[in-house]
C-alpha cells in the first residue's frame, strides 16, 4: 500500500507534561555528571574520605563537560543545595563542595543496580544496536543515548566478552564513515529477539506476530474521518520486527512506515523514562534505515507517541508506558531516578526557606 498523507494536529497533554521523571530528566542528567566528576577526582586527593570534597576551581571551568551551558559552576552547585554542599576549604578562604549524604546514599543505591541488573541494562544496549541493519552504531552515537539507556560511565571503557543467549560487544576502530563504533556479535544458538509488542502479544495469548500497535488517546484528541479511516487500514498491516532486515521494504509506503513506528516503539520500552528528545532520535536516522522526514512518524502517530513541548524541548514520550501497566518493562533504574528527581525537589524548598528566613 501506498504512503498515505495525512495530518494530525498536536493536543497538549497535562498528564504527560507533568511527569517529572521525565522533564527534570535533562537537568538530573547535569547534576549526576557533577556528582560522578566530584567522586571520581576526589578519590585520589587529599579531600576527606567519605564526602567527596573537591575545590571549586576544580569544577569551575567544567560547566560544557557538564552540559551545564552559560550558568556558572558554582551557581549551578548552589542552585542544588539538596545535592552539594558548600563549605570554606582549608586554603586560602576558597569555597570547595562536598556531595550530601542524602546524594551520596543514592549514589550507593545507583551502584548496587548496576551490580544487580548490569546484565539487563547492557542487553538494552544490545538490542538498540541489534535494531541498526548493519549491527553497529558509531560509539557517539552510543554516548549520545547512555543517560538514556541508563549506562554507567565505565560500561563503554569495558565491555563484556559475552552475554548468554545474544553475543559479545567490541569495538570497531574504524567503521566506513570514519568512526569508532560498537558491534553486537551474536553467538551461536543466540536467542530470537522479540520486541516487546511480539512479547506482549504471546503473553496476552494474541495474535502474533501482532498487527496493531496499542493506542492511547489523549482526552478529546478526536481524529476526522479521513484520518480514522486510514489509520485502521495502516493498524491492519503486518507488523514488522524492527530487528528484522528491512532491505525487503519498498521505501514510501505505509508498510515501510510500520517498521519506523515499530522501531521508534522499541527504542524508547528501552529508556529509563520511556521517552527521549525528538532531536536525539532524529540523529539514529542513517543507523537504522529511517527516512529523512522521521519527525512525521511521530506526529502522525499520536495515540502511541506523545509530543512534549515542556521546557522549550520536543521529547517524544511512548504512551503505553504509562497508561497500560506491566506493557513495558520498567528499566532497573528508573526507581533510583524519580528518588534523584525528589531530591532536586528537596532543593527548591531548601531555597524557598533561605529565602522566606532572609525576608
Amino acid at each position: 500500500r501506498t504512503y498515505v498523507n495525512v495530518y494530525m494536529k498536536r493536543k497538549k497533554d497535562c498528564d504527560f507534561d507533568s511527569i517529572d521523571s521525565i522533564h527534570k530528566s535533562p537537568l538530573l542528567k547535569q547534576i549526576t555528571s557533577v556528582k560522578n566528576f566530584m567522586i571520581s577526582s576526589s578519590s585520589s586527593s587529599s579531600s576527606p574520605d567519605d564526602d567527596y570534597s573537591v575545590p571549586i576551581s576544580a569544577l569551575s571551568k567544567r560547566g560544557d563537560e557538564f552540559g551545564i551551558g552559560k550558568i556558572k559552576v558554582a551557581r549551578f552547585l548552589r542552585n542544588h543545595p539538596s545535592f552539594f554542599e558548600e563549605f570554606t576549604g582549608p586554603l586560602h578562604g576558597l569555597p570547595w563542595f562536598r556531595l550530601s549524604r542524602k546524594a551520596i546514599d543514592l549514589d550507593s543505591e545507583e551502584r548496587c543496580v548496576y551490580e544487580e541488573s548490569g546484565t539487563d541494562i547492557v542487553v538494552r544496549l544490545m538490542k538498540m544496536i541489534l535494531m541498526s541493519p548493519r549491527k553497529i552504531l558509531p560509539l557517539k552515537l552510543v554516548k549520545e543515548f547512555q543517560w538514556y539507556l541508563g549506562l554507567p560511565d565505565q560500561l563503554l571503557n569495558n565491555l563484556p566478552d559475552h552475554v548468554p543467549g545474544y553475543g559479545s560487544l567490541r569495538i570497531v576502530e574504524d567503521m566506513d564513515d570514519g568512526f569508532k563504533g560498537i558491534q553486537v556479535v551474536p553467538s551461536d544458538g543466540a536467542e530470537l529477539l522479540l520486541s516487546v509488542m511480539q512479547k506482549n502479544a504471546i503473553d496476552r495469548g494474541g495474535e502474533c506476530p501482532p498487527t496493531a500497535f496499542p493506542l492511547f488517546p489523549s482526552r478529546g484528541l478526536r481524529l476526522k474521518h479521513k484520518i480514522k479511516d486510514w489509520l485502521g487500514e495502516f493498524q491492519k498491516l503486518p507488523y514488522v520486527s524492527p530487528y528484522e532486515d528491512p532491505s525487503g521494504l519498498s521505501p514510501g509506503t505505509d508498510l515501510s512506515e510500520k517498521r519506523v513506528v515499530g522501531l521508534l516503539h522499541e527504542a524508547l520500552s528501552l529508556f529509563v523514562e520511556h521517552s527521549a528528545r525528538r532531536k536525539a532520535m532524529l540523529s539514529t536516522r542513517k543507523y537504522f534505515g529511517l527516512p529523512q522526514k522521521l519527525h512525521r512518524a511521530f506526529e502522525r502517530h499520536p495515540y502511541i507517541f506523545y509530543l512534549s513541548l515542556k521546557n522549550n524541548t520536543c521529547t517524544a514520550v511512548l504512551r503505553e508506558a504509562y497508561c497500560d501497566e506491566g506493557a513495558v518493562e520498567p528499566h532497573p533504574l528508573a526507581g533510583v531516578r524519580k528518588k534523584y528527581v525528589a531530591l532536586v525537589e528537596e532543593s527548591v524548598r531548601i531555597l524557598r526557606n533561605r529565602r522566606s528566613n532572609k525576608g
